[in-house]
Parts: C-alpha cells; structure tokens; sequence
C-alpha cells in the first residue's frame, strides 16, 4: 500500500489521501437500472424471468422455492455449517433481543401524557447477494431482527440458483417466503410487487452498485411508498495501530476486507513508521497465498497507509473519514474509543479481527459505508420498527396549556389552529 505522511500534506493531499472510489461505476448506470427498474413494475414476474436468464443464466418457472425445494437444499448443507450457524444465530439474537424498546410515558403538566411507542414494520423485503460469495450471513442479520422486532412478512430475495447455505440459514431465521431473483429486478419486484413477489415497506439488505442504485430510485419513486435500510458503498476499513501492534494481524484484517471486491479499501493510520513498513511486507506475503488474490491486490492498489503524529490525530483522521469498520490495535483501545465520534461498528484490542463482527460476535455487520457513517447508524432492532407519539390532555391538562398554544398560534397567524383550541375551553365555561 502506498504510505503518506499526513503532516507533510496539505489540505488538498489530504482530502486526496481520504478519497473513496467513485460510487457509480460507469456513466449509464441510472439510466440502465432505472429502465430495469421500470420493466419490473410494468411486466412483473414475466420481467423477473427474463433478467434470470439474462443476467444469471437460469431459466426458471417458478419464482418462489417451494418447501420440498427449500427441505432438499437444507439437506445438503453440511452439519459443521449448521453448527456454525446455529452459534452465530444465538449471539446475533442474544444482542438483538436486548435492544427491545421500552415504551416511554411522561406527564410534562398536570394533565398532559405523552407518549413514545414503537410497532414492527410489517413488511420487510431482505435481499442477500450470491454471486462470488454468498452472504449466508446476511441471512442471520437481516432476518433475525425482522423475526425479533416482530415483523409479519419477511420477504427473501437473491439471485438464482440460491445457495444452499443460505436456504438452510433463511429456514433456520423463520423465513418461509424466497424468492430466486437478484439484481436491481429484485429490488424493483420488493417495490412494486409482481404476481408472486410481495411489495413490502421496507427493503433491507448489501449488494453491488446496481443493487444500491435501484434501492435509490425506488425510495424516491413517487409510484410506490417504500423505504430503504440505509445508503452504501464499496466495503471498507481503517485500522488504527500504534508501534506494539502485531503486523502479521494488521496485514490479516486489511486483507479480509480488501478481498471483498476491487472497489473495497483499507486504510492503515499509525504513528510507527517501522510498523507500517513491516505491514507491508506481511501484506506482500500473504496475499499471495489468497485464492481471491486479484480482487484483493486491485483493492490495495486504492488504499493508503497514513502517518500520523500520535494517536490523538489517528483517532481526528478516522473521525473524519468515517470508516464502515474501524479497528482499533493500541496498547489502550477503550481508551482512544472515548475519541471516535463516526464509525459503523468498532472492533477493539488485537484479539478482535473485524471477520468476527462479520458472522458471529452478535453486533449487525449490515453498516453504513461512503463515510455516511458520521450521520447514519449501523443496522438495529429499531430499524425493523417505526416509533409514534402520544399525547392524551384531561380538561385540566388544556386549561393549563391552551394559553399557550393559543399565543403560539396567533403568532404564526394560524387561526384554525388557535380555534381548535379555544372552541374546547369555550366549552369548559367556567371551569
């Protein structure tokens, strides 16, 4: 990776220095996705058939996967997968069970409740990308939340022909409804629905950037109502590490996130140039011996080592680029914790590799990316919910506030909504 001293570089270099890759990937990518997109919602499954032998060359029927084919492809799934699974599903519920939400009930006044409450979407579509690595995952942090949070349709989608694994995964999670459809058509046929495919309320899930693309064309489509998880990116980390840092680790978490495909980056921030010298190498050395050698070598090619004064500024340079993960290997990681202020999920000491986070350590791996970390949270239960006021005034309660609401009113020159209010405490008379 190319290594920069980030006191020598002036504030251009350094915007440079913390540049992402653009996020489209060629100059037609609206146009196309939304054509697609707009041939889901006229032809429906008929479209959905087409774009599977198209893009995926599988020539399907039937959409849906029934259960003699959902029991068929659990039972080729191999017992230490279904262990794994079932570890990884125990933890991921284990951290999404505590985040239940608790009602909230305050009197501000004599005679004035209000309330805060929450209520489960009730249709959510996941999407889980196939491709080159099937996001079994996924399954687990998408479909876990929706079942915890209560959600009554839970929609499965990816391309065909879907992964055994993730069939077992989807089954595992309570998932009765999947769907063999990838690709921005997927995302359109969650909008709009088709003849077999649902229209859900809110689409969740990772995917490439024609995936990303029609989840933004359909959240702002004024043709269907529909809401999205959160806006994405290429994968990413930054690792910040100081001189006792191991670099054999170092090179190992770089290279688990550079391998996700050529438009990943990592970034490495230390104050040891000896260190960052001896990344390098382990780098070198490892990624030799990755089957996924070419992805990843393309996606170091777009990545950096910064040098920093000390780890005051590593935690300023972290903050401000805002990484999908950050890693933290420093003699005290809790310590410069209490200094990040944008992260989407943060791993800490040298025995916590960013891959446990990705399966099994519990916390959500679906995470904002692009640096929308500084203002978008990482995946949780609260977001298979939507939270609504309420407020309950006795007469007491508007004959205490009615004034005041009523001065407000007037001062916005509202008058049928000061009228809403005096036309009740006309009718109190003299209480």
């Amino acid at each position: 990776m190319q290594i920069l001293n980030w006191q020598s570089l002036d504030e251009t270099a350094r915007e440079a220095a913390l540049s992402r890759s653009p996020l489209v990937g060629d100059e037609n990518l609206e146009q196309n996705v939304a054509s697609i997109v707009n041939t889901v919602r006229l032809h429906k499954d008929a479209a959905l058939i087409s774009y599977n032998q198209q893009f995926d060359g599988v020539m399907l029927s039937e959409l849906k996967l029934s259960q003699t084919e959902i029991d068929t492809a659990c039972s080729r799934v191999t017992e230490d997968i279904k262990q794994a699974v079932a570890q990884a599903m125990a933890n991921i519920e284990s951290f999404h069970i505590a985040q239940q939400f608790e009602p909230v009930t305050v009197d501000t006044q004599v005679g004035v409740r209000c309330e805060l409450r929450s209520e489960a979407i009730e249709k959510v579509g996941l999407y889980i990308p196939g491709g080159t690595a099937p996001l079994i995952s996924t399954v687990m942090m998408l479909a876990l939340p929706a079942k915890i949070a209560g959600c009554e349709q839970r929609v499965l989608v990816s391309p065909p022909p879907i992964n055994d694994a993730i069939v077992y995964a989807a089954k595992a999670c309570g998932i009765t409804e999947i769907f063999q459809v990838g690709g921005a058509q997927a995302i359109a046929a969650l909008a709009f629905g088709t003849e077999s495919i649902p229209a859900v309320d809110k689409i969740f899930g990772p995917g490439n950037r024609y995936v990303t693309e029609a989840k933004r064309l359909v959240s702002q489509d004024s043709r269907c109502v529909v809401s999205i998880d959160m806006p994405a990116g290429p994968s990413e980390v930054l690792l910040i590490a100081d001189r006792n840092a191991n670099p054999e680790f170092i090179a190992a978490d770089l290279l688990s996130q550079a391998e996700h495909g050529v438009d990943s980056q990592v970034m490495l921030v230390t104050d040891s140039e000896d260190l960052a010298s001896r990344v390098d190498i382990a780098l070198s050395r490892q990624l030799e011996a990755l089957p996924r050698i070419d992805i990843a070598k393309q996606a170091l090619e777009s990545s950096r080592t910064l040098l920093v004064a000390d780890l005051n500024q590593a935690a300023l340079v972290s903050n401000r680029y805002g990484p999908e993960h950050l890693i933290i290997q420093t003699q005290s990681p809790r310590e410069l914790l209490k200094k990040i202020r944008a992260a989407g999920s943060v791993f800490l000491g040298a025995f916590t590799p960013e891959s446990v986070g990705d399966y099994a350590s519990g916390t959500n791996h679906v995470l904002p990316t692009y640096g929308y970390s500084s203002a978008v949270s990482s995946l949780s239960l609260a977001d298979f919910s939507r939270r609504f006021t309420v407020q309950e005034l006795s007469a007491d309660g508007l004959l205490g506030l009615g004034e005041t609401v009523m001065t407000l009113a007037a001062a916005e020159q509202l008058d049928a909504h000061k009228n809403a209010v005096q036309v009740r405490l006309d009718s109190l008379g003299g209480q």
